[in-house]
């Protein structure tokens, strides 16, 4: 009897019998990673410096050498809005990473993302807590990072760097991007209380920076975690 290669398919993964021959379900292909990307829409973003991260973020998905590791690794992402206490919100729920479509899908929902606030304090403790919960939705990944990015210091809600000890703890990656439009003080504020041990902190220098900056950051969580 012939069978048609998606049906040939269908039935290995079921674990059936063909022709008298034990076929095995194929093997699942592991999630290596997954990636909470936390963005801020506190006050001090303007409307401008919102698109910059936004659509920094869909190019930067959709670069070549991004989407090869992204569609290998399986990888889980998920998009986080945060802003002042009590502020902050899943705004895209986690998507596997299984096929170029859904990854051109993930980057378009990026792009056409509405904003959630954008008159409120900065709260990192609270959008670190809030990133954290993520994580049971995506038990089967092997990694787990947060990836915040934000250009001020929390005026608001929890202490950062408990949320930060907590992650740590779990076994959460927190990796920061640091939105500097002057020095390196917000550089400073997440090398000292926002990121893990094993994190880092990339540094954007000015919004018209961060569409290089995200993809940078992208490439060393992906290619170089921990590096």
């Amino acid at each position: 009897m012939w069978f048609g290669v998606q049906k040939m398919w269908e039935m290995a993964k079921q674990g059936v019998m063909i022709g008298g021959l034990a076929i095995l379900p194929a093997p699942a292909i592991a999630c290596k990673l997954a990636l909470v990307l936390a963005i801020d829409v506190s006050s001090s973003i303007d409307a401008g410096e919102y698109h910059f991260q936004v659509d920094g973020l869909a190019d930067a998905l959709l670069s070549p050498e991004i989407r090869d590791v992204l569609l290998r690794d399986q990888v889980a992402l998920s998009v986080v809005q945060w802003s002042g206490a009590g502020e902050h919100a899943a705004a895209i729920s986690w998507r596997r990473m299984l096929s170029g479509n859904a990854l051109a899908n993930f980057a378009q929902r990026v792009r056409a993302m509405g904003r959630k606030w954008s008159s409120s304090n900065t709260a990192v403790g609270d959008a670190l807590a809030f990133s954290i919960t993520q994580f049971d939705a995506v038990p089967d990944c092997t990694r787990r990072v947060i990836d915040v990015s934000g250009d001020g210091a929390s005026n608001a809600g929890m202490n950062a760097l408990n949320q930060t000890r907590r992650a740590q703890a779990m076994g959460i990656q927190i990796n920061g991007l640091a939105i500097d439009i002057m020095g390196r003080s917000i550089t400073e504020y997440y090398e000292r209380f926002v990121i893990t041990k094993n994190g880092f902190v990339q540094t954007s220098r000015g919004f018209s920076d961060y569409p290089l900056s995200i993809r940078k950051k992208l490439l060393r969580e992906l290619i170089k975690p921990g590096s």
